[in-house]
């Protein structure tokens, strides 16, 4: 379902406005290392792709606004170094000259805890939640999940959601090391400590924006650092309660696209209800002298997203 991106763009009218995307820039000051299963990380360089991302924004006059998918420094970064360096990637990304809207993503929260990191990143907590909108224009919503929001880190020691987390984690994973996905079988091979779910307050206000959304005829995109279809991903990387955030949104017929980060490799799907599922590929994993990262022309019938490099082509149709 990906394309070249000249195929796009040219089609049409106009689109209403672009914005950028990036994902799992996974910035450390350590030398190049690999991932579980063998993949090459460039942490050093990773900072070097978004800044020309940054620049290539800043180029094209029409972007709005940037999202960043989350993970924007590794868990190896040394921890006396971790609030410097989140600082120094959020500063890449402020030379940015419009907003940006962050998602949280695990490898943040290995580095610094909520209370520390969401204002770092200017979002407006409620009560540590990291879940929020924004309407860029009247016809379309964006609303970013918070993926960790029942999670095994970032959440103080004693604090009920972490707790609900790690009870989660003992009855879903038997093995002792919660990250090893050993001996689970096929979609339980999620309930892992890197994911974490969508809470049942947060479950709530995803209802109620999206009834609202509906009622003012909006088409919503949906950001969560963790993907929300298996077809995009990874069992692996997916939302422990995927399937209820899903079930939830294919109430409604306002949601026309899902992004999300977490899965390096990228992926795209459309679900059962039409909905594009578009994973992005990681900025982190990217040899110096490539990139990753892109912007989406925006129109009332399609999202087109235009890759750079690493990053693939997609355009996402949908009924309008």
């Amino acid at each position: 379902m990906m394309g070249s991106a000249n195929a796009f763009g040219t089609q049409g009218n106009q689109p209403l406005f672009s914005f950028g995307l990036i994902s799992d820039v996974q910035h450390a000051d350590i030398r190049d290392g690999r991932s579980f299963v063998g993949v090459p990380r460039y942490y050093r360089h990773s900072i070097h792709v978004l800044q020309r991302a940054v620049q290539r924004w800043n180029e094209h006059k029409m972007h709005k606004f940037v999202i960043n998918l989350g993970d924007i420094v590794d868990g190896f970064c040394p921890k006396d170094q971790s609030s410097s360096r989140v600082r120094k990637v959020v500063e890449e990304f402020e030379k940015f000259e419009g907003p940006v809207y962050h998602t949280i993503g695990n490898h943040c929260l290995y580095n610094l805890p909520r209370d520390k990191l969401l204002p770092v990143l200017k979002i407006t907590s409620n009560d540590g939640c990291a879940y929020y909108d924004f309407s860029p224009t009247p016809e379309f919503r964006f609303v970013v999940l918070d993926g960790y929001d029942i999670g095994a880190i970032g959440w103080p020691h004693d604090h009920p959601k972490r707790m609900e987390a790690v009870k989660f984690l003992q009855e879903k994973n038997p093995n002792s090391e919660k990250n090893s996905p050993e001996g689970l079988v096929g979609l339980e091979r999620r309930f892992l400590m890197f994911n974490g779910a969508v809470g049942k307050e947060q479950l709530k206000w995803l209802d109620g924006i999206l009834q609202e959304a509906t009622e003012m005829r909006q088409k919503v995109v949906i950001c969560c650092h963790l993907p929300l279809d298996p077809h995009a991903s990874s069992q692996e990387a997916l939302l422990w309660n995927y399937d209820e955030v899903m079930d939830l949104i294919h109430r409604y017929n306002c949601v026309k696209v899902c992004l999300a980060g977490h899965d390096h490799r990228g992926g795209h799907s459309i679900d059962s209800h039409g909905i594009h599922h578009r994973v992005l590929e990681a900025a982190l994993e990217c040899p110096p002298g490539t990139d990753a990262f892109g912007y989406v022309d925006v129109y009332y019938d399609r999202l087109s997203l235009n890759g750079t490099d690493r990053m693939e082509s997609t355009e996402m149709c949908f009924n309008p």
